[in-house]
């Protein structure tokens, strides 16, 4: 099958979870080039998962910061290489989909990747982009291709030159997407396209230890959010636990701007087709 290959770089950050690397594994099933970002304490652990120029030795270990100072440490690596923008990925994500006929078929191609980056290269003011979870996207309803204005989770497509960096050590992800939208800029949720992770705090390793087991069942999480934006967020409890409410109708007169010297060229599927299920590797 044909298949392009991604223009920015990914970056996955791992911690503790040498044994299933998940994100890693799909990544390498679909034929993308990747760097896997680890701590000095577990660099021997990681070794042959990726090739030697592939795994990216963090120069600190076991902060107490969650993935903070990694995520930081990797937007600087990746401006130093000159990119535009960069991808960074959880490191539980067991594959990728696309979405066709309102079913979601497993990508095994980075052109995956290469689409929802041709996609943002076409606006001027697209700060975060990236594919929303699969458990969202049932199958009985009606989807769009994408949704503007909300969060961006897991796996993350970042305008290098944005004025920010990750902060704090709970829910970085909406913080960062919060702080993009309130200086007016567009965060593109892509439902053609789709991630399968596993559950938050299902899977050992991670933040699993040092910042999702934090005692308040939480209600630190939602908590520190709310002071962060205290104009859009509230807490509230749902399913037996403690949550955060984002009110992004603030963010609708966000419209995306797009690039002038941009010319539509018809429909592009970057080589993706569908596949006999036979045919997939398992």
């Amino acid at each position: 099958m044909f298949s392009a290959m991604n223009k920015y770089p990914i970056y996955v950050i791992s911690k503790g979870r040498w044994e299933k690397p998940l994100t890693a594994r799909a990544l390498t099933r679909m034929g993308c080039d990747f760097y896997l970002v680890v701590e000095q304490s577990e660099s021997d652990l990681y070794e042959g998962i990726v090739p030697s120029d592939r795994l990216l030795v963090l120069p600190f270990s076991n902060l107490g910061m969650g993935s903070i100072p990694a995520r930081n440490w990797v937007w600087n690596h990746s401006l130093s290489n000159g990119d535009g923008r960069h991808w960074i990925l959880d490191d539980n994500i067991e594959q990728f989909n696309r979405m066709n006929n309102n079913l979601q078929h497993r990508c095994n191609t980075p052109s995956y990747f290469l689409a929802m980056e041709e996609f943002v290269d076409r606006y001027e003011n697209i700060a975060l982009a990236g594919p929303e979870y699969d458990f969202f996207c049932k199958s009985r309803c009606a989807w769009p291709p994408f949704r503007l204005n909300t969060r961006i989770y897991s796996t993350i497509l970042i305008k290098n030159d944005l004025p920010y960096r990750w902060r704090g050590k709970f829910n970085e992800d909406t913080d960062l997407s919060i702080r993009a939208l309130k200086d007016g800029h567009v965060n593109v949720l892509f439902l053609a396209f789709t991630q399968q992770k596993t559950q938050t705090m299902k899977m050992n390793g991670g933040n699993t230890d040092n910042v999702y087991n934090d005692g308040t069942d939480r209600l630190s999480f939602a908590e520190s959010l709310v002071e962060q934006h205290p104009d859009c967020v509230k807490v509230t409890k749902k399913f037996n636990r403690w949550h955060h409410h984002v009110d992004y109708g603030a963010f609708k007169k966000n419209k995306l701007k797009r690039k002038s010297d941009w010319n539509y060229s018809g429909v592009n599927d970057f080589g993706m087709k569908l596949e006999p299920v036979n045919k997939l590797s398992k």
